[in-house]
């Protein structure tokens, strides 16, 4: 521990360039995870702006409990079936899964192909739940 304080001390211009580059990395990764929305946030979209629910958890997790008229396509299934979602390009698309990680490549998925509306949902069903939200099952 000695040594690592040490050689801080000796090149702050070194550790200064790999704090830098690790926020930059960092801040990329988000960005490239697109928009998170919370649940009061996507709450509003649904009920303002007739947001689509995505939700790409596996069947198990679905039968779990989904938020009321969410779609479920599993996010193994998203490429074969993104034609199921072309009628809902203008509208708001929020993409749901447990944690609100996975749900980053399903949004950059759906980005790729025209769905400049597609959020993720932060903190996923977890959240959602946590948050006393209603859902079905």
């Amino acid at each position: 521990m000695d040594q690592f304080i040490e050689f801080i001390g000796n090149h702050p211009f070194l550790v200064g360039a790999w704090l830098l580059t690790l926020v930059m990395f960092v801040l990329y990764e988000r960005s490239k995870a697109g928009k998170a929305v919370t649940p009061a946030q996507a709450t509003n979209l649904i009920n303002k702006e007739d947001a689509v629910i995505v939700d790409i958890r596996p069947k198990k997790e679905w039968a779990t409990g989904h938020i009321t008229n969410a779609k479920h396509i599993p996010l193994s299934d998203l490429d074969r079936r993104m034609d199921e979602l072309t009628k809902y390009k203008q509208r708001p698309i929020i993409v749901v899964c447990n944690l609100g990680q996975a749900a980053s490549a399903a949004t950059r998925k759906l980005k790729a192909e025209g769905f400049e509306n597609a959020v993720r949902l932060s903190g996923g069903m977890t959240e959602w739940k946590g948050q006393s939200l209603p859902i079905v099952k």
